[in-house]
């Protein structure tokens, strides 16, 4: 998948929201419920299992009646709660160590009534307690589970947002003309060692030819040597603020060794979210333009171009058309041939829809 659509998806707050909620909501239940689900401690007799409850109100039968302390019988009696009578009834019906004597004095010391913890004729059969295994802490079926879950959300979403009825239309218009500015003579400054843009080659944005017809985006871009990171991006929106894609410049080749970089070639790229593929062109130095090397290792990167004050590079998509104008340019001087590597390059970028 092309790297410049995925980083014009992460920057599409409609699809990088709705994503971002049912992960994050999904990888909260994950680890709260699955990798550290939440262990309760310290709490009161009532909320142990029954079994549990037993042993408990055995021991406070057997220590309250042997050293004759109420408070310790009133107190185990007390946090049993609503299933004291229950556990008491199941007490007296499976005494183990306790005596009949024990129990009914905790009863008398707790005020418990002998008919409502009568005990059946049938003792009934006491639980089997299930040892827990080893490594039982995480639920690893919970846990892929919603693995499973986090996985067909993210496909839906990725779906519903990206795919869904945004599909690149493979009936492409057809390709406008190439428009071509008059300028005038180009002169060289020998003394600056730069380029002087004629009176036409301005500031001034560049239209189509109908004069209707204004950009939907336009930007200014410009490099200077030691800029080593050079690497300028814009987001390309309608006027009703729906994202239509993204454009730049970047860095593609230098020469020579050495800080800093001399570079000798650029990159304009055009990224359209309803194309399916990203277009770009370089933009070269003459000494790139006249290397048969540096030729065949740009070609992969795309159309060859050569760097000329007022040169206009246009770029076409399945729905936006990029009108890369040269507004200003110059090479620097150093331990590199000659016209070789950029001291500034400035760039305008104007954008229409299709």
């Amino acid at each position: 998948m092309d790297s410049e659509k995925i980083k014009g998806w992460l920057k599409d707050f409609r699809i990088t929201l709705p994503v971002g909620v049912v992960v994050g909501l999904i990888l909260g239940l994950v680890i709260g419920w699955g990798i550290w689900p939440v262990q309760w401690t310290d709490l009161a007799p009532y909320h142990l299992r029954p079994d549990l409850r037993e042993d408990y109100l055995r021991m406070s039968i057997f220590t309250s009646t042997n050293v004759g302390n109420a408070a310790i019988a009133e107190k185990a009696w007390s946090e049993l709660e609503a299933t004291a009578e229950e556990t008491l009834l199941v007490v007296r019906n499976q005494p183990r160590y306790l005596s009949d004597a024990q129990i009914t004095s905790f009863m008398l010391l707790v005020g418990a009534e002998m008919d409502q913890v009568a005990s059946p004729e049938v003792v009934a059969e006491e639980p089997e307690i299930e040892e827990p295994t080893e490594g039982s802490g995480i639920n690893w079926g919970l846990v892929i589970g919603l693995l499973i879950v986090v996985l067909v959300a993210v496909v839906a979403v990725f779906y519903f947002f990206v795919l869904h009825g945004k599909l690149p239309d493979f009936k492409r218009p057809e390709i406008l003309n190439k428009r071509k500015m008059p300028v005038d003579e180009v002169d060289f400054d020998e003394d600056a060692n730069r380029y002087i843009p004629p009176a036409q080659v301005s500031y001034e944005p560049s239209y189509p030819e109908e004069p209707s017809a204004l950009p939907v985006a336009q930007f200014m871009t410009t490099y200077a040597l030691g800029d080593d990171l050079y690497d300028d991006s814009f987001s390309i929106d309608a006027p009703t603020g729906e994202f239509l894609g993204e454009c730049g410049v970047g860095i593609s080749e230098t020469v020579g060794v050495g800080d800093p970089k001399r570079v000798t070639a650029f990159e304009v790229w055009l990224f359209d979210k309803n194309d399916i593929q990203t277009v770009t062109k370089v933009i070269m130095s003459e000494h790139a333009h006249e290397d048969d090397k540096l030729r065949i290792r740009l070609e992969s990167k795309g159309e060859l171009v050569l760097a000329e004050p007022g040169k206009q590079i246009l770029l076409e998509t399945a729905t936006l058309q990029l009108e890369a104008r040269i507004i200003d340019m110059a090479y620097g001087e150093g331990p590199a041939p000659e016209l070789s590597f950029f001291e500034r390059l400035t760039l305008e970028l104007a954008i229409w829809p299709k």
